[in-house]
């Protein structure tokens, strides 16, 4: 006798409603906290120190604006072009940010025990820190380097010390930490980052 082979006794491929559930799902990585804050409150004070070298180097590597005097009481007029200076001035310190940003995403990544939200965001924010006080630091350093230190004559011309106009430059640095850390989270592709080293 030949034995049925009606679609009760076809294998299903989809699982039915009876079918046995799964009793151990995969554990999902959670974003840790308390064991962040620590490290990225040392990111946070260590990036902030760069700020020094930052306003320092800036304060040396920045145009001056040359002016000429056009009377007896100090007052001065521009000279063709060199108002162009004010803006070399901002784009030097927003490369020298941006520059920071890059390699501290960078570094930061590489602390890969650490990797996730909360180091990340103590790197922005000293970074942020950094671009700040080098902005405060560095037109302070550069009044003194370009001190006049006796009365110009009439008709000569003398050198103003850079300035930073808009705090704007400040975005500079944080945006580099963030475009840096993302392609490296992009390029990761693990739900932890690779956190777990074994």
């Amino acid at each position: 006798m030949t034995e049925s082979s009606g679609p009760a006794h076809r294998p299903s491929a989809v699982p039915g409603p009876w079918s046995v559930p799964v009793l151990l799902r995969p554990r999902q990585p959670r974003v840790v906290v308390k064991a962040d804050l620590l490290p990225a409150l040392s990111v946070f004070f260590t990036l902030t120190v760069f700020g020094v070298p930052i306003g320092f180097l800036w304060s040396r590597i920045a145009p001056p604006e040359r002016v000429r005097i056009i009377a007896a009481d100090g007052t001065t007029g521009p000279l063709e072009l060199e108002s162009w200076h004010r803006f070399d001035d901002l784009a030097i310190f927003g490369f020298l940010t941006l520059g920071l940003g890059i390699v501290a995403g960078l570094v930061v990544w590489l602390l890969r025990e650490r990797r996730g939200p909360v180091v990340f965001l103590g790197a922005v924010l000293g970074v942020t820190a950094a671009a700040a006080m080098g902005m405060w630091l560095g037109p302070a350093l550069a009044d003194g380097h370009y001190a006049i230190t006796s009365a110009p004559a009439l008709g000569s011309v003398v050198e103003l010390a850079p300035r930073l106009e808009t705090w704007w430059v400040l975005i500079t640095g944080p945006f580099g930490v963030s475009v840096t850390y993302s392609l490296l989270t992009t390029w990761n592709g693990r739900d932890d980052l690779g956190r777990r080293l074994g």
